[in-house]
């Protein structure tokens, strides 16, 4: 199988298992915020900040640091792994696997003990609510199973075996609805506590299953010891990880402390504009858990297919293939925008039928994801762009970039939401991801020597989605009313390829010839 096709079966693969995912993710969530309400749902929000702190202190930088090495290692692949893999790069392999489970057994252990023994003290002290104690306390028995699943996701994205990822979340998936279910039978949503426990018990057991699972997977079908590394090669390896890994840790570790002190103060800042905790929660809990995920759904798509990128561009930094760099950074910023930019049009065209047909029970749901949406093809892009910019060794420089968002975030989340209320966090938003994408876009058109065509890769796509909702609207209104509000969408994305055809915005060779940039064939 050439590279070319494994890759665009990857990807299909990848963004049909996400779209599922997310779909299911998405109607589980309708589900769950219908059962145990917005308050357990903000509850639940503010107790997933801490946990993001644990899981980036956990994982450290050794999902992409693992990617990196063993796709280093296994060089330029055109065939199967197991066929052309020499004893040396097999062995080569398997040390840097073992290096990068410890990594990860070390760093998931002490983020254990640390969020397990200190729970009481966070919970009450920090976060101001005794109700998240004992859910913190769960939470901190998965960050072991969740590194070292990071080091099995990293391993199986560089050998090109993304199914075996897609599985895992899957079945993961399964798990943890059916798991939430069951805990929500047993503990009950009587209160927000128990709510909120039953929800974080289902996710804890699921990703506990899962790392099962992803184990099982790797033994499965796992590269052969066939001979072993002398000590110089294993110290070696040894600081080849650490040195991969810790710089994406503590620019982690810097952003993902300054992201939660972000949304600790949210409420706080809700409560001090004149709202109830209560009241407070339930506006976090709607933005933060309802709408975002619904708007960054259609995103599944493009960042399924930028993450299988990080290979690819780092083998061609590796081998100095200047001109494929170009062509897959040009690809890639004309075809996310060509998404992100029809996505975002559909989306704010329709925001208040979704809200109202998603969330009836949240109430300014529609509100917030039209105010939210315009920046959707900031946030895409964006996301496609850090996959370049890590698959070309940036990692240092988009370390300070993220630090930098998330400083200015937390000191506007302090000064404007007292004064303007869950309006100065959206605000705070546009400021920051703004700010974010100028800084990495900037960086890779520099790095990859691209020239920017502003009026095709942005104006024509923004005239064609225009074009396509406000033909909608006219048909749904003057000839033939259709009262589900996916039909309309249907309708709008299908007008919307029409003319992106006609203008010449969607050509079937281009793609393919886009396609032949990013991935070399025999």
């Amino acid at each position: 199988m050439n590279r070319l096709r494994r890759f665009m079966l990857n990807g299909m693969l990848l963004a049909i298992v996400a779209l599922i995912m997310r779909t299911v993710a998405v109607a589980f969530n309708v589900y769950i915020s219908n059962k145990i309400g917005a308050v357990a749902m903000g509850l639940f929000s503010l107790i997933s900040t801490v946990y993001g702190f644990g899981i980036t202190f956990a994982t450290s930088g050794i999902n992409l640091a693992t990617t990196r090495l063993i796709a280093q290692a296994i060089g330029d692949s055109n065939t199967d792994l197991d066929i052309r893999e020499s004893e040396e790069k097999s062995a080569k392999i398997n040390c840097i696997l073992k290096r990068c489970v410890i990594y990860s057994l070390v760093f998931g252990s002490i983020a254990t003990v640390v969020l397990y023994t200190f729970a009481d003290e966070i919970g009450i002290n920090i976060l101001r609510d005794e109700r998240t104690v004992r859910s913190l306390k769960v939470l901190a028995l998965t960050f072991i199973p969740i590194a070292t699943s990071s080091v099995l996701s990293g391993y199986f994205s560089a050998v090109r075996r993304v199914y075996k990822n897609a599985v895992i979340q899957i079945l993961g998936q399964g798990i943890k609805i059916y798991a939430c279910i069951a805990f929500i039978s047993l503990l009950g949503a009587k209160d927000t506590e128990s709510a909120c426990l039953s929800v974080v018990c289902g996710g804890a057991l699921a990703e506990i299953l899962s790392f099962a699972i992803g184990l099982l997977l790797f033994f499965i079908k796992r590269p052969k010891k066939k001979q072993a590394l002398t000590d110089t090669e294993k110290k070696s390896t040894t600081k080849d990880v650490i040195a991969n890994a810790l710089p994406l840790a503590l620019s982690a570790y810097m952003r993902s402390a300054l992201v939660t002190i972000e949304h600790i103060l949210i409420p706080l800042g809700l409560e001090k504009s004149g709202s109830s905790r209560d009241m407070s929660l339930a506006a976090y809990g709607i933005v933060g858990s309802m709408v975002f995920p619904l708007v960054l759904f259609p995103s599944a798509i493009s960042a399924s297919f930028a993450g299988l990128l990080i290979p690819e561009i780092a083998e061609s930094a590796e081998t100095g293939d200047e001109r494929r760099i170009k062509g897959i950074t040009t690809s890639v910023i004309e075809t996310v925008l060509i998404f992100a930019i029809g996505c975002a049009g559909i989306i704010m065209s329709f925001s208040l039928e979704l809200g109202s047909h998603i969330y009836p029970e949240a109430e300014g749901a529609g509100k917030y994801i039209l105010m939210i949406a315009p920046l959707i093809p900031i946030m895409y892009l964006d996301t496609a762009v850090d996959s370049l910019l890590k698959g070309l060794g940036e990692q240092v420089y988009s370390m300070w970039v993220n630090i930098a968002d998330a400083s200015v975030s937390v000191i506007l989340v302090a000064i404007l939401l007292p004064i303007m209320g869950i309006n100065g966090y959206i605000v705070t938003v546009y400021f920051t991801e703004i700010l974010n994408a100028t800084l990495s876009i900037t960086r890779l058109l520099i790095k990859s020597k691209v020239k920017t065509h502003v009026l095709l890769w942005v104006g024509r796509p923004l005239l064609c989605v225009i074009g396509a909702t406000k033909l909608t609207h006219f048909l749904i209104n003057a000839i033939f009313p259709l009262g589900n509000v996916w039909g309309h969408i249907i309708i709008a994305a299908l007008f919307y390829v029409l003319f992106m055809v006609i203008a010449g915005g969607i050509k079937i060779h281009r793609i393919i010839t886009s396609l032949r940039y990013m991935i070399k064939t025999k």
